[in-house]
């Protein structure tokens, strides 16, 4: 059975419906965020990038990291609004958060001490919620929140 390695919680501050992370050794990027970002999907990738949509059009969503040594225990898929999977590689083995309206945010995600291969698994909840206070209020805290699960991609 797998065992959670490290966790960690971040804020995602979310701009026009959507925030990507990307591989923080980001000087070779072949596709720097948030160029080719495809709003139609709610996970999509490009090499050391993924890229997520959003309920709600300008919040700070509440993203909850786990880095697991293989691969985790399945959620209630009922307690989601979304899930999605895929791959991502990572040169030095950290993660920053990007925002379609700030860009890089200074919180980094540390999946490992160097790079490696690596396989997500994406949910989240709350994106009525996020969509309605952008319509509304405008801007809100934690209302949509995400669970991410990295394992090596070799196990």
């Amino acid at each position: 059975m797998a065992a959670l390695v490290q966790q960690q919680d971040v804020a995602a501050y979310v701009g026009f419906h959507a925030f990507g992370l990307q591989e923080s050794d980001d000087a070779d990027m072949p596709v720097p965020f948030p160029d080719d970002f495809d709003r139609h999907s709610f996970l999509s990738t490009h090499p050391g990038r993924l890229d997520i949509t959003s309920g709600g059009h300008t919040h700070t969503a509440a993203v909850h990291v786990e880095v697991w040594d293989g691969p985790p225990p399945q959620q209630d898929r009922a307690a989601w609004d979304e899930v999605a999977e895929a791959d991502f590689d990572s040169t030095s083995g950290q993660v920053a958060v990007w925002s379609m309206h700030t860009g890089r945010m200074d919180d980094l995600i540390a999946l490992a001490d160097d790079g490696g291969s690596w396989h997500v698994r994406v949910h989240c909840t709350g994106r009525a919620a996020a969509a309605a206070l952008s319509e509304g209020e405008g801007t809100g805290h934690g209302v949509e929140r995400y669970l991410l699960q990295f394992w090596p991609a070799s196990s």
